[in-house]
């Protein structure tokens, strides 16, 4: 099974356990919901890591569900698992893929009408609300018959909350409706809410919250904004639209002497608050969007340091909130004990970025850049840099001679030096992005390496090989000396391919031993490495590069949502290579 599966048929238990009783189930559920988001994070294979012996080493993971997890591998069914879904109908699980049919909804609808084939329960569903059956069902009505209709059909178009985004995707838009929401008079502050602000690397949904003293003001500029395809919800404090792209977006209002209570509520995850909430119950205390209630009074937060503060905490970044050991650390670093918190890199903490693809006529052997390295340079300086590391793709193997390829970059070292000679930008660095070929090879020959301060290496072909030989590729190639970076090392896209396996034990243990970087990748659909693996490298001591791999001006604005991925993987400024200044990171690259 993948671990797609896997995640699927755990959220599935969860579902069952939900539908046989929440309250009594209460902990299952929620210790299979994480374990599935575990799952689904991890870029290594489960099989594997139960064949390893590694399995708890994945955070989320106890011993109750990492035992049925080797029992699934080993015989591919769970004894466990059958017994609470036992009763469950099948037809349930496909409806829940539909949002606003939860479990509960999705069982009550199937068992009523008696929906039997999992293939067509949501063609099934969707004709029987065409025909006013589901508005006579009890606890449904016309409302919910309507919002199912429009949840299939949305569904079906992949609008609405039924797809993910990726990061820089999902930032961009909520950029421009933040943007929006800030010219209104009657809002005092505005923020993102839950993945989106806590900047994971896909977002299922984006959701404000806005502080106000006027909140139907904030509704009615809210509901008028141009690019809304439609209201899909208006109410006196919260609304939502469907925007012309399909994406809908929900705002929700709060006076500005509760606003932290708010913003800590919605911004999750849902387990950082549950645990949350279970730590201020075993003080007294009880913990809502509204504020804490303490000895029969409520008190109010104007920001979230207030409420962590009273919590007896240091307030927690929201890149952090996953219920991974930050709130142990948010106390510890209260009291004073180390370790506490991370003081977490921040983007203005970067020096420059080392993955750039100009349009120099390097005759590459994959896509070129956009634009001239002078202009490139000159966006570097713009966004406060001291340097850029050009970083082509190697000239294509196939299409020229190895006195070909030298030749040309030759002829492009003369042209950076020239650079760096003018005095009229920040400082070039001579690299390249070269292939790192099938037998752990680098592209190009040691005649032509040496016209390079260093290289990055990647893995561009040959995605299929086992985790043992690509791990043996990977290390082969960044034996080499000029070979500084690897790049996007899990070799992911997000929404389209999972990428390859490599051992990352002993990646971190060659990387730290031979003063070699990974690099975190700010592409949209990369985010490579993923933040759990930084937050691995992070604690074997590995060092990390931040890099945008801008293939154009406006991508190199990107550095951002790599810092995010960074700050979720715990690092701080002293585990990202390019945070050094110049002089500092040429003795690096050259050590």
């Amino acid at each position: 099974m993948t671990n797609r599966e896997i995640a699927k048929l755990l959220q599935h238990v969860a579902a069952a356990y939900t539908i046989k009783n929440e309250q009594k189930y209460r902990f299952q559920i929620i210790a299979y919901q994480k374990a599935a988001d575990a799952i689904m994070g991890t870029t290594e294979e489960i099989k594997d890591l139960i064949k390893e012996k590694r399995l708890e080493k994945l955070p989320g993971i106890g011993p109750s569900i990492r035992s049925h997890l080797e029992e699934l591998i080993k015989t591919g069914k769970v004894k466990r698992f059958e017994w609470v879904k036992s009763g469950i109908p099948q037809t349930v699980y496909p409806l829940l893929d539909v949002p606003t049919l939860g479990p509960k909804k999705a069982f009550k609808l199937v068992t009523h009408f008696d929906l039997k084939n999992p293939k067509t329960v949501i063609d099934d569903i969707e004709k029987i609300a065409t025909q006013g059956k589901i508005a006579n069902v009890e606890d449904f009505g016309e409302k919910s018959q309507e919002d199912i209709l429009q949840a299939i059909a949305e569904f079906r178009q992949g609008s609405g909350k039924t797809t993910r985004m990726v990061l820089p995707f999902a930032g961009e838009l909520a950029e421009r409706l933040l943007i929006y929401l800030k010219r209104s008079k009657d809002a005092v502050d505005v923020q993102p809410l839950g993945s989106l602000r806590r900047m994971k690397d896909t977002i299922g949904d984006i959701d404000f919250a806005v502080a106000t003293t006027n909140p139907k003001a904030v509704i009615d500029y809210f509901v008028a904004y141009p690019q809304k395809e439609r209201i899909i919800e208006k109410g006196p404090n919260t609304a939502s639209i469907l925007l012309s792209n399909g994406r809908q977006i929900d705002l929700m209002t709060q006076p500005p002497d509760a606003f932290g209570s708010l913003l800590q509520h919605f911004t999750g995850s849902k387990n950082h608050n549950i645990h949350l909430r279970n730590f201020a119950l075993s003080k007294g205390m009880s913990l809502s969007e509204y504020g804490i209630k303490k000895l029969g009074k409520t008190h109010k937060f104007k920001t979230e340091e207030e409420l962590y503060k009273f919590l007896g905490m240091e307030w927690i970044a929201p890149e952090l909130r996953e219920d991974t050991g930050e709130i142990e650390l948010a106390l510890r670093q209260a009291q004073g004990k180390h370790p506490g918190l991370p003081r977490l890199i921040e983007l203005k903490d970067i020096k420059g970025d080392l993955h750039i693809h100009s349009n120099y006529p390097i005759e590459p052997s994959h896509d070129m850049g956009k634009d001239t390295m002078e202009e490139m340079l000159k966006k570097a300086k713009n966004l406060g840099f001291e340097y850029l590391g050009f970083s082509e793709h190697n000239p294509s193997v196939s299409k020229h001679t190895s006195k070909q390829i030298y030749t040309i970059l030759a002829r492009r070292k003369e042209k950076i030096e020239g650079l760096n000679e003018s005095k009229k930008y920040i400082r070039s660095v001579n690299l390249l992005e070269l292939d790192i070929l099938a037998n752990g090879n680098l592209a190009i020959d040691e005649k032509s390496l040496g016209e390079l301060d260093a290289c990055l290496v990647s893995i561009h072909s040959s995605f299929n090989m086992n985790k043992k030989d690509m791990t043996k590729r990977v290390l082969d190639a960044l034996a080499h000396p000029k070979a500084k970076i690897l790049c996007h090392p899990t070799g992911r896209m997000l929404n389209e391919r999972q990428g390859y396996e490599l051992n990352f034990e002993a990646v971190f243990d060659f990387c730290k031993k031979h003063n070699k970087a990974l690099e975190i990748n700010a592409w949209p659909n990369r985010l490579d490495l993923p933040d759990t693996l930084v937050r691995q490298a992070v604690k074997y001591g590995v060092k990390m590069v931040i890099n945008t791999d801008s293939h154009a001006l406006w991508q190199m604005d990107m550095m951002k949502y790599g810092v995010a991925v960074a700050r979720r993987g715990f690092a701080t400024k002293g585990d990202i290579v390019n945070t050094l200044p110049y002089n500092e990171f040429v003795q690096w690259l050259s050590s």
